[in-house]
């Protein structure tokens, strides 16, 4: 039985890089002894198809028991049970592979190690751009809890116009202070709920993310103010929209009408004359979401919403045509806690009219 499911998802694997045209395919399995691995490999290289294992080896048990509690008991396998009973249960599980595992020898073939959940990273015949960017991705990711929130900039004085950098309107500077109190008092509410469930908590450190742009500094003035550190990403800038900036839906479709039909078919790939893509602009925030993923504070994002737009497809799994269709309102903040099992989103409303 365990065979013919292992088949037919490897079937699958073979359909998305055949018909799909994917690029990149993770195979969530055990491939736990020589055997398999060599059938894995072999069978895709036949297609075409490069292979490279991906091993975890964990020697701490403090680091095993709590990833089972924070990670695997969470998982629809224990749904509803007790969670001591799932601990034992799944330990049990553990000691049973264990048995039959035989660990990744030396050898030519590519494969990445880690250990003890990134402390160590062991690197063998990695071959080829996607292959040495899964690994620098690999040498960033951590499962440690934090939680990043998503705010726009505040109103400033000129609007929908990417070459004046104008600060922020009245409305604007109230909307900074609204913001400021509502993340403030929110990390004292969440703080509070993890005390009373338990945990050995204290207040994580946050650290504000925004471009070097007027408002986005302004916006973040009040809560810098209390002392939490403002870091300036020039990767962070929004979308240049190159000829049509600061012009209206109904000029850009009077004055260029044949790039205005090409935007309205191609929203993610086109640009204007002298301007950007959606797809430009995500090349351009890889460093970023990649610091992000590495990032173990709390982080509060405070950016344009061309910026935001890709940065939250990224982390719901959207695809990239999706992207220009993402709408975070200015006077909302969207509060994300990645988990093994996903990313939860929860969207507040904290400022009204602006």
């Amino acid at each position: 039985m365990r065979r013919r499911v292992r088949m037919s998802l490897e079937d699958d694997v073979a359909a998305f890089f055949s018909e799909g045209r994917g690029q990149v395919a993770i195979y969530d399995a055990n491939n736990g002894t020589r055997e398999v691995r060599k059938e894995v490999r072999e069978k895709f290289e036949s297609m075409g198809i490069n292979v490279f294992f991906i091993e975890n080896i964990c020697t701490r048990e403090d680091i095993v028991e709590a990833n089972i509690r924070s990670v695997k008991i969470s998982s629809p396998d224990f749904q509803g049970w007790d969670p001591d009973l799932a601990v034992k249960a799944y330990m049990a599980r553990i000691a049973e592979h264990e048995r039959r595992y035989e660990t990744i020898e030396t050898s030519n073939n590519p494969y990445v190690k880690i250990f003890n959940v990134g402390e160590r990273l062991v690197v063998n015949n990695i071959r080829g751009y996607l292959q040495s960017r899964i690994v620098f991705f690999l040498m960033n990711v951590h499962h440690k809890k934090r939680t990043i929130w998503f705010a726009r900039s505040g109103q400033s004085l000129i609007e929908h116009s990417y070459k004046a950098d104008s600060d922020l309107s009245p409305a604007g500077l109230d909307y900074a202070d609204k913001l400021r109190d509502f993340i403030v008092n929110k990390r004292a509410e969440l703080l509070q709920e993890r005390v009373k469930a338990g945990e050995k908590a204290s207040e994580r450190r946050l650290t504000v993310w925004t471009s070097a742009r007027r408002r986005c500094l302004s916006t973040c003035k009040p809560i810098a103010d209390l002392g939490y550190k403002v870091v300036e990403r020039q990767q962070m800038y929004e979308l240049n929209p190159g000829d049509v900036d600061g012009l209206t839906h109904q000029q850009i479709q009077e004055l260029y009408p044949d790039e205005f039909k090409n935007h309205e078919l191609y929203p993610y790939s086109h640009r204007y004359p002298r301007g950007e893509s959606y797809h430009d602009l995500s090349v351009r925030l890889e460093p970023v979401i990649l610091e992000l993923e590495r990032e173990p504070a709390d982080i509060l994002f405070v950016g344009h919403a061309s910026v935001i737009r890709c940065v939250l497809a990224y982390l719901q799994g959207l695809s990239p045509q999706e992207i220009p269709n993402v709408e975070l309102r200015r006077g909302d903040v969207v509060q994300v806690t990645p988990s093994a099992y996903g990313v939860n989103f929860i969207t507040h409303f904290f400022a009204q009219g602006v």
